[in-house]
């Protein structure tokens, strides 16, 4: 019976990471926001450079007057993501003004927590999500579970959707690690589900 339920909720699961990687939620709201890629000595992967790219196109859309940049600093590393994505924004025509850090997220789970933090310190709830397609649901459940109001915008020209393996991997994993974001700790969930084996190429890699 158990088995059963997990397979159900699984395949719940999966269908809704495919119907939220297809489709493109966007629409005006208090800020948009990138979830942060790997960046190297100051320049966004293509992974990141795609999401801001595609909050760029949401922003001159004026769907929101505020983005907000996310993604920590790695180990090694001299700068953090977010501190990339502002640049890369500002290098862009954003002004300065019109950019708020969220730079102590190491984790999908972190940032959204982070995110919600500085929503609500400044009475805002509302966001438009950017990141790869297959990422979309489970930003959608954890936005919910921190008090955001999400709206869902996949940025459909990263790297991670050019290759067919590549884009399948990334969305049977994003089918098992959604259902345990909504009720538990993102390291609690890495230590329960089974390891799924990595194939993204570490120069795409989220």
């Amino acid at each position: 019976m158990v088995f059963l339920t997990f397979v159900a909720l699984w395949i719940v699961s999966a269908l809704a990471v495919f119907v939220f990687a297809a489709r493109d939620n966007a629409r005006p709201a208090d800020a948009i926001v990138v979830l942060g890629a790997a960046q190297y000595d100051g320049r966004p992967s293509p992974v990141l450079k795609a999401r801001i790219d595609h909050a760029l196109t949401l922003f001159n859309r004026k769907l929101a007057p505020r983005l907000i940049v996310t993604g920590g600093r790695g180990e090694g590393d001299t700068t953090s993501e977010a501190a990339v994505a502002r640049n890369y924004a500002m290098r862009r025509g954003v002004a300065d003004s019109a950019i708020l850090l969220e730079s102590a997220g190491r984790t999908t789970e972190e940032s959204i927590r982070g995110v919600a933090a500085i929503l609500e310190a400044r009475d805002l709830s509302s966001a438009v999500l950017v990141s790869d397609p297959a990422h979309m649901f489970r930003l959608w459940v954890l936005a919910n579970r921190f008090g955001i109001t999400p709206h869902t915008s996949p940025a459909q020209t990263s790297p991670m959707t050019q290759n067919w393996r590549v884009r399948w991997r990334y969305m049977f994993q994003e089918s098992m690690k959604a259902p345990a974001a909504l009720f538990l700790e993102e390291s609690v969930a890495a230590r329960l589900l089974p390891p799924v084996r990595r194939i993204i190429p570490d120069e795409i890699s989220p």
